[in-house]
């Protein structure tokens, strides 16, 4: 279904509601303009208003984005518990997001479905086909760069999955009805004076939190958190347009309004259309606090707006996963630096900075390491083969969760040698932001549930135990010695 009830919507574009941004968006027919529901301009009459459930549907009904409130900056939908057509239909629109689309075919294979089943799902989801989806994602992109970066428009063609730029031009007019150069205007920068990306998300989010999450598990080399800054910087690998990028981006939280700035160096700009909804997963930019607090309760007063950090990479967080098996996150942070020093690759010394100068391990590097040299790290053998396992079975590992569900995606993972329920829900708790995880088992989880009066009851904050589980170990961690 293409457009929203007004009599639910409206109310809402009434209030400016910051809980609803990226939710829907309006459609005014009197100017054929589509907006957030944040927007600042005066309130359209409800009669001109046109309710979506996405920016796609808004433009295949022929509206073109504001200028103003920028649709291209709010943020996406959450994932959440859904039945297995929505979920194939979520990541089919996820490997769109991340530039991983050849065409309609080709895609249905890597989901392993027809491409009749994937176009019937795709539009019963997102009301759009899956090449409306991909123009709308490929012109809004192209449209935050054009505002926001120093690219010619030429490669803002390329980075935005355009073929040439004759085509680029021409789709832009078509549904912009103005010329890319157009939208050239002052750039926002990041700390460090760079050009920066804008990325949207719903207040309440508790920054000083994930800042202090990040920083007590950064590795030497890979990560540095600057607190004074409200900055996490990191080196990263990533693959857009069939070509293997690596380098090294910073995050700013802006202090005055609810958005990220990412600043990419110069050799992963022309990958932003991969990189943009990896960062998003990594920050969680795309929740909604307001539902997950009020699950939540009394449990998430510590910290309102508290976040599920993801990674930049799946191969890492798993590594990082096995490392940290029943040990301090302090002795984990040490492994894991060693491990970085003896496997990982330095960063070309032009993108590098201080505390940024090297690449994780790559998943073949480790697959063809011996026990011996990872275990003289002070790993013990049998993580050590486990590690090896991880980087052998990577290449054709199905950590998507595809029909089987979850349940599916964690009996993959614990068919691994050394990985364990507790190892494996972790890894999809925070590698593929799954929001309701509990690991078993978790020692810091049973002390300080016992220590609560009365006992909580876990399953009541279904569908964000992983939520849950964060905020109780922010408060094991900050707990008087």
């Amino acid at each position: 279904m293409s457009t929203l009830d007004a009599l639910h919507c409206y109310p809402a574009l009434l209030a400016r509601d910051a809980r609803f941004d990226g939710r829907f968006f309006v459609g005014v027919t009197s100017t054929g303009i589509y907006c957030r529901p944040v927007c600042r301009v005066r309130t359209p009459k409800a009669a001109n208003c046109r309710f979506f459930a996405s920016a796609a549907q808004a433009e295949a009904q022929r509206f073109r984005p504001c200028l103003k409130c920028r649709p291209e900056l709010a943020p996406g939908q959450a994932w959440s518990v859904m039945d297995a057509s929505s979920t194939l239909a979520r990541q089919a629109a996820e490997l769109m997001d991340k530039g991983e689309m050849e065409n309609v075919d080709a895609l249905a294979q890597r989901l392993g479905i027809t491409d009749r089943h994937l176009r019937r799902i795709f539009a019963a989801e997102h009301g759009v086909s899956p090449l409306q989806y991909l123009q709308t994602r490929r012109l809004l992109l192209a449209k935050q760069l054009l505002a926001d970066s120093s690219m010619p428009i030429t490669e803002v063609a390329a980075a935005s999955g355009f073929g040439s730029l004759r085509r680029f031009n021409a789709a832009f007019v078509e549904h912009y009805r103005m010329q890319p150069s157009s939208l050239r205007r002052g750039l926002p920068v990041s700390a460090c004076g760079e050009p920066a990306l804008r990325l949207g998300y719903r207040p309440p989010y508790a920054v000083d939190a994930i800042l202090q999450f990040i920083a007590a598990r950064a590795l030497p080399g890979i990560e540095t958190v600057d607190f004074a800054e409200r900055t996490v910087s990191r080196t990263l690998r990533l693959r857009h347009g069939g070509r293997d990028l690596a380098g090294r981006i910073v995050v700013r939280f802006d202090a005055k309004q609810p958005v990220v700035l990412l600043s990419p160096c110069s050799s992963v700009w022309s990958g932003v259309a991969a990189l943009i909804p990896i960062v998003r997963r990594w920050l969680d930019l795309d929740a909604e606090p307001a539902a997950i607090d009020e699950k939540l309760g009394p449990l998430s007063a510590g910290a309102p707006g508290l976040r599920l950090p993801g990674c930049t990479d799946r191969f890492e967080l798993a590594v990082r996963a096995v490392l940290g098996q029943q040990i301090t996150v302090a002795a984990a942070r040490t492994i894991g630096g060693r491990f970085v020093e003896r496997f990982g690759e330095p960063l070309d010394e032009a993108q590098a900075a201080p505390g940024m100068d090297r690449l994780f391990p790559r998943p073949e590097r480790i697959a063809q390491a011996s026990v011996e040299s990872i275990a003289e790290l002070g790993i013990i053998r049998r993580r050590a083969e486990s590690l090896i396992a991880l980087g052998q079975a990577w290449p054709t590992l199905a950590f998507a969760q595809g029909e089987g569900g979850v349940a599916e995606a964690l009996a993959g993972l614990e068919a691994l040698p050394g990985i364990g329920p507790w190892t494996a829900s972790y890894m999809l708790m925070r590698g593929w932001s799954w929001p309701d995880a509990f690991p078993p088992g978790d020692v810091v989880l049973k002390k300080m549930l016992a220590s609560k009066d009365p006992l909580p009851d876990t399953t009541a904050w279904q569908p964000y135990r992983s939520y849950a589980v964060l905020q109780l170990w922010r408060e094991a961690a900050s707990a008087p010695k």
